[in-house]
């Protein structure tokens, strides 16, 4: 077999067999396919497409490249969720304790942030002690006893993917649905879950711009997904402004607790996470239908059952318990910094990526994988869209170092305050299964 075969396969529109990419995808792991013919069918494939049948097989290869996690002697079925990121995107925090208080077993493995957006490991890491790169024993000795185990993915699992994207990102190729599916999938399917609940964000502060752009990637996984035989469902939603009150890791996880506790149920973070759990619950056969699934999830807040799960996850791995009830026992940044409104009026939009961007120059995020994190940086959000705003008002609270030279007017053109009153968009855009 030669690449240069499946090189020009694709680049006349022909369709690659599972043979040819099972070659494909073992000859960049082990690097005996040249970088430059790589590149060129990646190009190829961005512009030509693949079929179900053909993302699929590159799913399956990507996902065979490395080692699988195995959770078949943990009895129930095992529900994952994926959510293709966002500023201040904590749902993790909060519908994984949901969910496993709820009777469903939770296995989810997450990663780190890098640029604008967060990644939940990072989020998790500000809890002191707290593992985040669990062995397998550990990972299903979690989801065992507390229903929940979430864990950075260990390094031999989709070496392919790394390669692969590595290439991608250098070639103008990651604009690519198959891929993105390819991506994404062989990782969750490496992962061992038995359903998986896709939250594929779409605005301007996501990866997919457009409602149809989202749509085709929904489309294209659940396809994927399905025709594995796994069962799996997305939810499109809107992100454009960052998702709750916190951007910055110790931040999140405080607003993540809160709402564990009760607090901010009517706000859009937790209506997203209730949701997100509540479809989770309905493919972990806990639940009949949505509403009872809702129900399910309403009542592990009431009766406190979800924040105790947290308290046994943080518990058995290893992390300082203090820290879900007294904030101040995780990192805390040394300054705060008002922000406030030099006029009144309406809150119609707020710049997601900028404030991401901001936050990261805090410390709160990574520009390149080898930069340490400030766990305390960050940002809190003190107003919704569509909220009347008077002259004076606080916007944003700046945790930070002292003296970082960022200007109030940089945090303060992320938000776009007009004199007549705005239109508040709903969060949820779709459902593809």
């Amino acid at each position: 077999m030669r690449m240069y075969d499946l090189i020009y396969t694709k680049k006349t529109g022909g369709a690659l067999t599972p043979e040819q990419i099972a070659f494909l995808v073992k000859g960049v792991t082990d690097g005996t396919i040249p970088d430059e013919q790589s590149s060129a069918l990646l190009m190829a494939i961005c512009w030509r497409g693949m079929s179900t049948e053909e993302t699929l097989a590159l799913t399956l290869a990507m996902r065979d490249s490395g080692a699988r996690m195995d959770l078949s002697s943990v009895p129930g079925i095992k529900v994952d969720k994926h959510s293709t990121g966002g500023v201040g995107d904590k749902t993790t925090l909060i519908l994984g304790p949901i969910v496993a208080a709820c009777g469903v077993r939770c296995a989810m493995f997450s990663g780190r942030g890098l640029g604008h957006t967060g990644g939940t490991i990072d989020k998790f890491s500000a809890i002191p002690g707290l593992r985040v790169e669990l062995t397998a024993d550990q990972f299903r000795e979690s989801l065992r006893l507390t229903h929940f185990a979430n864990s950075a993915q260990t390094g031999d699992i989709c070496p392919a993917d790394r390669k692969l994207y590595a290439l991608r990102d250098v070639t103008a190729t990651v604009e690519s649905i198959p891929l993105i599916t390819a991506s994404i999938m062989s990782k969750k399917l490496a992962g061992g879950a038995d359903a998986l609940v896709l939250d594929v964000k779409c605005g301007s502060g996501a990866f997919m711009k457009t409602l149809e752009e989202g749509r085709a990637l929904a489309r294209s996984m659940v396809d994927v997904g399905k025709a594995h035989g796994m069962r799996i469902k997305a939810l499109i939603t809107r992100m454009e402004e960052p998702l709750g009150w916190a951007i910055g890791n110790t931040l999140e996880v405080m607003e993540s607790v809160e709402i564990l506790r009760g607090l901010h149920r009517e706000g859009e973070l937790a209506q997203m996470s209730f949701r997100l759990a509540a479809e989770m619950l309905v493919l972990g056969k806990a639940a009949e239908n949505l509403d009872e699934a809702m129900k399910r999830v309403n009542n592990s807040i009431d009766d406190g059952s979800a924040l105790r799960t947290l308290r046994d996850f943080v518990a058995l791995n290893g992390g300082d318990v203090k820290a879900i009830d007294d904030f101040g026992v995780m990192p805390q940044a040394a300054a705060i910094r008002e922000i406030r409104a030099e006029k009144g009026g309406y809150l119609h939009a707020m710049d997601g990526r900028a404030m991401g961007i901001l936050a990261m120059e805090l410390g709160a995020g990574r520009k390149s994988r080898e930069d340490q994190l400030d766990l305390g940086a960050g940002i809190r959000v003190h107003k919704q869209v569509g909220d009347r705003i008077q002259q004076g008002d606080v916007l944003l609270s700046v945790h930070a170092k002292p003296g970082l030279a960022i200007s109030e007017a940089a945090f303060r053109a992320t938000m776009d305050i007009r004199s007549e009153p705005a239109v508040v968009k709903p969060w949820l855009l779709d459902v593809i299964d």
